[in-house]
């Protein structure tokens, strides 16, 4: 009763205020204000006010709500047992990342990089040295 007197309240002297910014040629403001005033009023006629002081001095509402939040911690809790539980020790866990890695071949992705992709070299080192003689004859060419 009394949420739905203090809502009802709030609701006129929003509207007083939004009367006032009206009078004061601000009407977009004055319609905004009327809008936020409106909402206490809205919920009071539509009982949702009401329903919360229910649910707010209510035991068993509470009650309810500690029922739950025990329901999510069995929840978590069992969540992280089996997970721990699934991968066992540390070696195996360590073992498991392991064969996870090797499952890869390095080479698999080296098609999907293109031209740029660092392929392994099977040239010998004076096939090397060759490509830098290149290189310097080139910035020789242009004075560098």
């Amino acid at each position: 009763m009394i949420a739905e007197t203090v809502c009802s309240a709030v609701a006129a002297a929003g509207l007083g205020i939004a009367a006032v910014t009206a009078y004061r040629k601000r009407f977009l403001s004055a319609a905004r204000i009327a809008a936020y005033a409106l909402v206490p009023l809205g919920l009071v006629m539509t009982g949702v006010v009401e329903w919360l002081a229910d649910t707010a001095f209510s035991p068993v509402a509470w009650a309810g709500f500690g029922v739950l939040g025990a329901a999510w911690l069995l929840f978590a809790s069992t969540r992280a047992v089996e997970r721990r539980r699934g991968l066992g020790t540390r070696k195996e866990r360590k073992e498991a990342r392991a064969a996870q890695r090797g499952a890869v071949a390095p080479a698999a992705s080296a098609p999907s990089l293109g031209s740029g992709a660092r392929q392994p070299s099977a040239k010998p080192a004076a096939a090397a040295q060759d490509d830098f003689s290149d290189i310097e004859a080139i910035l020789k060419k242009h004075g560098i």
